[in-house]
C-alpha cells in the first residue's frame, strides 16, 4: 500500500487471471486480486466502468476492504493477448454464454473457465468450452456497484469451489489460494449440492427482491414475504431431490432440507415448526439486511432479468420430473411482466402475487420431505456449520478475512 492509500497491486509470476464483468461481484473480485499482486486483467463491455477503473482505480468501500486499488480494465481483448490460466466469469447469467464464447480463444490449453453466476450455468459452459475446462464457484457473499468503479460489499461470506462431476482437479488449489483474501474458500466434491442450495436462496431472495424493489432486511420483516420465501425454497428442494441431488449447505446460509415446508406446515395457521422457520428468515434478514437483488440492479440498467436461470430452471425441471412448482412459475411470470411493462417494483406487487397464489399451494407435496433433526447451524445463521467430512478441503490464504 502506498502512502496515499492506493494499492499498486504489483504483479507476481503466478497464474494469469481474466475477470469478465466488472459489476458488484466481478469488481470486488478483481480489486482483491489486483491488491494481492496477481496477474489480472479486468474485461467489461461498459466503457464508463473501464475508464473509471483506469483513471481512478477500483474503489472498494467498507471495513476490511482493500481501499483504492490500481488495476487495468479493457473493453476488448486483442488477438495478441497472452492466454489466461483462469477466466472468471462474473457477468449476469443471461450474458454468460455470449461472454464465454467471446473469451474462449484466450483460455490457455490447460486453463479453466470459472462460473460465478447464480443458477446452474456449468452445463451451459461445458457445451461451449468442454466439461474438462469448466470449474464452478458458488459465491456466498454479496456486493454492489455504487457507481462505475466504486464497489461495496453488502454481506459476508466466501466461496465453494469444485466440479459438477465431483472429480478432484489440481487447478482448484491455486484458485482457492488466490480467492482466499475475499473470504473462506471451501473445496468440495459435491458442487451440485452447493449449487442447488444457493439456487433455492437466489430463487427467493433475488426474484422477490426484484419484485419488491428493496433490500433483504426490509423485505423479510413482512410475514407474507417470508411465507413466499419458504414456498419457493420448498419447491426447489423437491426438484433437487427428484434430480438425485444431495443438498450441501453453503456456509453462513440455510439448511434447505430442514427449512422446507412439510405438509403439516402448509396447512397450519401456526406451529412450533413454522415459528422456528420464520424466525430463521428474520435472522437472515437481519444479518444480510444490506443485500440487494442483483436481478433488480440488472433490470434498473435495462438488462433482461435472470429469472429464467433461477426460477425458470425449477419450473422446467419440475415439469420434466412431474413435480409441481406453481410458486416459482408465478414468480417467473411476474418478473417478466414487470420487466416488459416497466412497472415499478414495490411491496404491493409482492402482496398481490401472494394473494393470487394462495389457491395454488393447498395440494400436498409430490415428494414429502424426509423427517430429520434440525441442524443446529440452521437455527442460527451465526452458529458455524458442523465439521465437514474428510472429502471436503478448506483452503485459505494467510491474508484471508475472518468473516
Amino acid at each position: 500500500m502506498s502512502q496515499d492509500g492506493v494499492s499498486s497491486g504489483a504483479r507476481s509470476s503466478g497464474p494469469r487471471f481474466l475477470v469478465v464483468g466488472c459489476g458488484g461481484i466481478g469488481g470486488l473480485v478483481a480489486a482483491h486480486l489486483f491488491a494481492g499482486g496477481h496477474d489480472v486483467t479486468a474485461l467489461t463491455t461498459n466503457a464508463r466502468i473501464a475508464d473509471a477503473i483506469n483513471t481512478k482505480g477500483l474503489r472498494v468501500l467498507g471495513e476490511n476492504s482493500p481501499g483504492v486499488v490500481r488495476g487495468r480494465a479493457v473493453t476488448e481483448l486483442g488477438p495478441g493477448t497472452e492466454p489466461f490460466d483462469y477466466i472468471l466469469l462474473a457477468t449476469q447469467p443471461p450474458q454468460v454464454e455470449e461472454a464465454a464464447r467471446g473469451v474462449l480463444p484466450h483460455l490457455a490449453e490447460t486453463g479453466a473457465m470459472v462460473t460465478f453466476q447464480n443458477g446452474l450455468c456449468e452445463p451451459r459452459l461445458a457445451r461451449i468450452a468442454g466439461p474438462e475446462r469448466v470449474l464452478g464457484g458458488v459465491v456466498a457473499w454479496g456486493a454492489s456497484m455504487a457507481e462505475p468503479g466504486v464497489y461495496e460489499r453488502t454481506s459476508p461470506g466466501g466461496f465453494v469451489l469444485g466440479r459438477m462431476d465431483g472429480q478432484p482437479d489440481d487447478r482448484l488449489y491455486p484458485l482457492a489460494k488466490a480467492l482466499g483474501s475475499i473470504g473462506e474458500t471451501i473445496l468440495t466434491d459435491n458442487l451440485a449440492g452447493a449449487r442447488w442450495s444457493k439456487l433455492a436462496i437466489n430463487c427467493s431472495i433475488s426474484s422477490l427482491g426484484a419484485l419488491g424493489g428493496d433490500r433483504l432486511g426490509v423485505l423479510l420483516r413482512h410475514r407474507f414475504i417470508r411465507r413466499l420465501t419458504l414456498e419457493i425454497m420448498t419447491e426447489v428442494v423437491l426438484v433437487a431431490r427428484a434430480s438425485g441431488v444431495k443438498l450441501q449447505k453453503v456456509s453462513g446460509t440455510l439448511d434447505l432440507d430442514w427449512i422446507a415446508l412439510s405438509d403439516a406446515d402448509r396447512v397450519a395457521v401456526a406451529s412450533p415448526s413454522l415459528f422456528a422457520k420464520h424466525a430463521i428468515l428474520l435472522a437472515v434478514g437481519t444479518r444480510f439486511r444490506k443485500m440487494r437483488s442483483s436481478m433488480l440492479a440488472a433490470m434498473e440498467r435495462g438488462r433482461p432479468p435472470a429469472v429464467d436461470f433461477l426460477n425458470g430452471e425449477i419450473t422446467s425441471r419440475g415439469l420434466a420430473l412431474g413435480i409441481a412448482t406453481p410458486i416459482n412459475a408465478a414468480i417467473q411470470a411476474e418478473v417478466h411482466a414487470l420487466a416488459a411493462n416497466r412497472t415499478p417494483p414495490s411491496l404491493a406487487v409482492c402482496r398481490a402475487l401472494y394473494e393470487r397464489t394462495r389457491s395454488l399451494v393447498n395440494a400436498p407435496f409430490s415428494i414429502p420431505p424426509p423427517p430429520a433433526e434440525a441442524d443446529p447451524a440452521a437455527l442460527d445463521p451465526e452458529i458455524p456449520p458442523p465439521p465437514r467430512k474428510a472429502t471436503t478441503t478448506r483452503a485459505t490464504s494467510p491474508s484471508s478475512l475472518e468473516l
